[in-house]
């Protein structure tokens, strides 16, 4: 497949992309961040069409949240709050917040910031990732997810802001990440490795307990959420450019998956979502696969995860049968040009919804599979082949 030429606008996008530094700098509450009203919860792509359609996963984060922010007793009276609209669900996306699957987002959460060094008024934000042991991203119902979250969200929260004495750049600790196998989306060992050692140096181990020591060695993703803000950083550095098609939103909410571009800042654009192709880790039958969901779609549209494969061979063995034949050349078909912050590595950084339209191919998402019924939680992993269409409807627009 041949690289189609970028659009003007979309090179102004993909350079200003290309100046862009994301550090994370400040650990600070949902309110804090987006300045909403205490009973808005926010959840992954774009917003649903009304409240009859949300997807039982997030359904059960979104009572789990309205528990821990104190809006509900218990879980059954925090549904019927959210089905009776006194408890509202947005998109996270529209309040500059990714997060990952089901997980659901309240105003006293703590947050990762990621701001953008070159263009500071450009601010991303992700909750703090649960780890392996019972995180809300798998969209269960539990008391087990609520006191873990209270844990992550309480004193391993202290512990990471009170360790965060200066700026961490996030583009260095990827392009590390990456050259040690790492995808900086499905696979993050190496990233979480780096950034908690870096970390490390303002936590004395005096001040880990045992449960937070084994909370940070045994969680291999604590990468991914700084790293889906710092994502989102760069795609928010090629925003309000008129008539570009770089892509500044995308994420699945169980139900549609959806994507911003540029020169249409806040619009979403969605197509029906399909769950992902892959393999169960559980005896269930095919029909219990969640279609596409979260916002960690923003590392794959960026370029990374499933779009750069190349740099992880654990995972592109991994996925391999669910792969379609071109996909090592969507990276150099789709995305615009390569970040200096990478350190040379060969990674084309941007996603243009025109080159995808003109191809009639999207990227490429690697995705946990979530139980559409939200009992199991997850089911396995996939691949998701983002329709065209999507990005068809986007130029459309933009042609209007």
């Amino acid at each position: 497949m041949k690289r189609v030429n970028l659009h003007a606008a979309d090179r102004t996008s993909c350079r200003k992309m290309c100046a862009a530094e994301p550090v994370w700098d400040a650990v600070v509450s949902g309110a804090e961040a987006y300045g909403h009203e205490k009973n808005l919860l926010l959840h992954a792509g774009p917003p649903f069409e009304s409240i009859a359609t949300i997807s039982m996963p997030i359904l059960n984060s979104a009572c789990v949240a309205a528990v821990f922010e104190g809006l509900a007793e218990d879980f059954d009276t925090a549904e019927v709050m959210i089905r009776g609209g006194e408890i509202r669900l947005d998109a996270a996306q529209d309040s500059a917040v990714v997060t990952p699957l089901a997980t659901v987002v309240s105003a006293s959460m703590p947050l990762h910031r990621v701001r953008d060094r070159n263009y500071p008024g450009n601010l991303a934000y992700a909750p703090l990732n649960g780890g392996m042991r019972a995180p809300m991203r798998l969209g269960l119902r539990s008391t087990a997810v609520l006191d873990h979250l209270r844990w992550l969200n309480g004193s391993w929260a202290e512990l990471l802001a009170g360790a965060l004495d200066e700026p961490i750049p996030l583009l260095p600790i990827a392009a590390e990440a990456l050259s040690r196998g790492d995808d900086c989306h499905g696979r993050t060992p190496a990233g979480t490795e780096i950034l908690m050692a870096r970390i490390g140096r303002g936590i004395a181990e005096t001040d880990l307990d045992d449960d937070a020591r084994d909370f940070r060695d045994n969680s291999p993703p604590l990468f991914l959420n700084p790293w889906m803000a710092a994502s989102k950083c760069l795609m928010f550095a090629g925003d309000g450019i008129a008539d570009s098609s770089f892509v500044t939103a995308a994420g699945g909410n169980g139900v549609d998956m959806g994507i911003q571009v540029a020169g249409l800042p806040g619009q979403w654009f969605r197509v029906p979502a399909s769950p992902p192709q892959g393999r169960f880790d559980v005896e269930l039958p095919a029909a219990r696969a969640l279609p596409a969901i979260g916002d960690s779609a923003v590392v794959e549209m960026l370029g990374l995860g499933a779009m750069a494969l190349q740099f992880s061979p654990a995972q592109e063995k991994n996925f391999a049968e669910f792969l379609p034949k071109d996909y090592r050349e969507r990276a150099s078909s789709l995305l615009c040009g390569a970040h200096p912050g990478l350190g040379g590595l060969e990674c084309p950084l941007g996603l243009s919804a025109r080159a995808a339209s003109a191809a009639g191919k999207g990227p490429l998402i690697g995705l946990g599979i979530l139980d559409i019924a939200g009992e199991k939680g997850r089911l396995g992993g996939g691949i998701y082949d983002v329709p065209p269409a999507v990005f068809d409807a986007a130029v459309a627009a933009l042609d209007d």
